[in-house]
């Protein structure tokens, strides 16, 4: 009887190890994948530069003891004031080089889950931050604080969510008829992205500093060049708040998938909780904006590649996302800074030319695209 009983005990926990790897297999296999592009690109892109050195330089650079122990090296780098002494290959890799891969992580994180949020909410999965106009919006806000208010520059990341929220509120009235559809949804934020779009255009005329326009035509092409340790501190905290939020909301965001009769069955306030994680989304496109400026796709696809793998279940594609966005992103500014080197192309470029033939696959290989 012992004998059987413990047979039949393993053989339970056989079956639960497999339903795990059957369900969870896919998100630790691409996680893993994702931290490893990560540590990869990160690595190439703090050997690279005008002070040259080798990848093993680079890596022990990266993991100097004396710079990760000190407290006082942390407090400088997240919350501002004199960086400590260090060697000159460590000051230029962690002053330097580190906060552009820092960047990259949190703009990766903040695009890919602020599409998956925005498509959920419209049940579209054509949506994301660049066609449903809000990245036209925080940019025309960002642009504006730039050329007219350069003395709010602080809150860049308050403003962007500002012009971003702005942005969608409008797509959403105008998509308005008696509810939403796909169809109506993107029209509406190709119209509302041309037109801040253009707004954007003109404001370039009235810049008196020629580099006040150099920087905002970075901008708006989506860029990492010359980011440190301030767009690392102005970003951290409304990502966390943002990703927080995302995980925890999981569970609505796959209550609306069902559709809106079955979420008002459920006893779910569809509006108020389709406009409360709209505003989340808001906030991570914003976030991202306002130190990289206008990054096109990231928001598109990541969303797409991370469904494929684990399904549509919000509680593994947000986690997907959060590892997923900062390998893309990190790896295509791994391409924008060699592709031509010395000269750096903005990221925004590179993602263009990665997601505009990938969302040209999607439509070839899927019959109907739209409505989730």
């Amino acid at each position: 009887m012992a004998s059987e009983a413990g047979t039949e005990s393993t053989s339970t926990a056989t079956s639960r190890r497999k339903r795990w790897v059957g369900e969870y297999g896919p998100l630790f296999t691409l996680t893993v994948g994702s931290l490893l592009v990560v540590v990869a690109g990160g690595l190439i892109q703090v050997s690279f530069g005008a002070f040259s050195m080798t990848l093993v330089e680079a890596w022990q650079a990266v993991f100097n003891l004396r710079v990760l122990s000190n407290p006082q090296t942390w407090e400088a780098f997240l919350l501002g004031g004199e960086v400590p002494e260090m060697n000159k290959r460590s000051l230029i890799v962690w002053n330097i080089r580190l906060p552009r891969v820092f960047v990259g992580i949190l703009v990766g994180m903040n695009l890919a889950v602020s599409g998956a949020i925005f498509q959920a909410v419209t049940r579209n999965e054509l949506a994301s931050p660049f066609i449903l106009g809000v990245s036209s919006g925080a940019g025309l806000m960002i642009l504006l604080t730039l050329v007219v208010f350069s003395g709010l520059a602080a809150f860049l990341p308050l403003i962007a969510s500002v012009g971003g929220a702005v942005a969608f509120l409008i797509v959403y009235v105008i998509a308005w008829k008696n509810g939403t559809s796909p169809v109506r949804l993107v029209l509406a934020g190709v119209i509302v992205g041309t037109v801040f779009g253009s707004l954007q255009t003109a404001f370039f005329f009235f810049a008196d500093d020629i580099g006040v326009v150099q920087s905002a035509i970075a901008w708006t092409t989506g860029s990492l060049t010359g980011t440190d340790w301030e767009q690392v501190r102005m970003a951290l905290p409304w990502t966390i708040v943002a990703m927080l939020l995302a995980l925890i909301s999981s569970r609505q965001l796959n209550v609306l998938l069902l559709g809106e009769s079955t979420a008002k069955s459920l006893g779910m306030s569809v509006e108020k909780v389709r406009f409360a994680l709209s505003g989340v989304a808001v906030l991570a496109a914003a976030a991202s904006i306002a130190v990289a400026g206008i990054v096109g796709f990231v928001g598109l696809i990541v969303p797409h590649m991370v469904r494929n793998i684990v399904g549509s279940d919000y509680k593994q594609l947000v986690i997907g996302c959060v590892f997923v966005g900062p390998a893309l992103m990190v790896a295509a500014d791994v391409g924008a800074r060699l592709t031509l080197n010395p000269v750096q192309i903005p990221v925004g470029i590179v993602t263009g030319l990665v997601g505009g033939p990938y969302f040209l696959y999607l439509m070839r290989k899927q019959d109907k695209m739209g409505e989730i």
